[in-house]
């Protein structure tokens, strides 16, 4: 059982991750075009794609982890390494939520304006700040494959 959890578990990590990566990959490739239609139309499907595999994969990546660890005999607030990767994962959630959404939907709007001006400016807090939603569950997932103890 502790392997069938651990696999579902890192599929959700793959989904995850997967589904922020290429949302970075989408964004930039449409603001080079400077086409504010093209542009909101990859917005909406990040919007959509967050909707649809992020915050399920983010559902997933907890519930099989902590069910995982328990299956697994792991005591999670004493294991580092979990712990370590629970707080990552909560500093990207409240990242993706705090900044990520609200910069998103405001993104959207100054697309679907035809403001350039104000996308940009948008992007680039966003960029900030979706580095940051990315690189706390990529170091998580570095303790969790690596399980450093002190």
């Amino acid at each position: 059982m502790y392997l069938f959890l651990k696999l579902l578990h890192v599929m959700a990590v793959v989904a995850f991750l997967g589904n922020i990566g290429i949302g970075v990959f989408w964004e930039a490739h449409a603001a080079r075009t400077k086409d504010p239609r093209l542009i909101a139309h990859v917005m909406e499907g990040i919007i959509r794609s967050d909707r649809w595999f992020t915050n399920p994969g983010a559902i997933l990546i907890v519930v099989f982890g902590v069910w995982g660890a328990i299956v697994g005999h792991h005591p999670i607030m004493r294991t580092d390494w979990i712990l370590g990767s629970i707080v990552l994962f909560a500093v990207s959630g409240v990242v993706f939520g705090v900044r990520l959404v609200p910069l998103q939907r405001k993104m959207l709007a100054a697309a679907k304006a035809g403001d350039l001006g104000a996308y940009e400016g948008h992007a680039r807090s966003w960029k900030l700040w979706g580095a940051i939603a990315l690189i706390a569950p990529l170091l998580a997932m570095v303790l969790m494959v690596l399980k450093p103890s002190r």
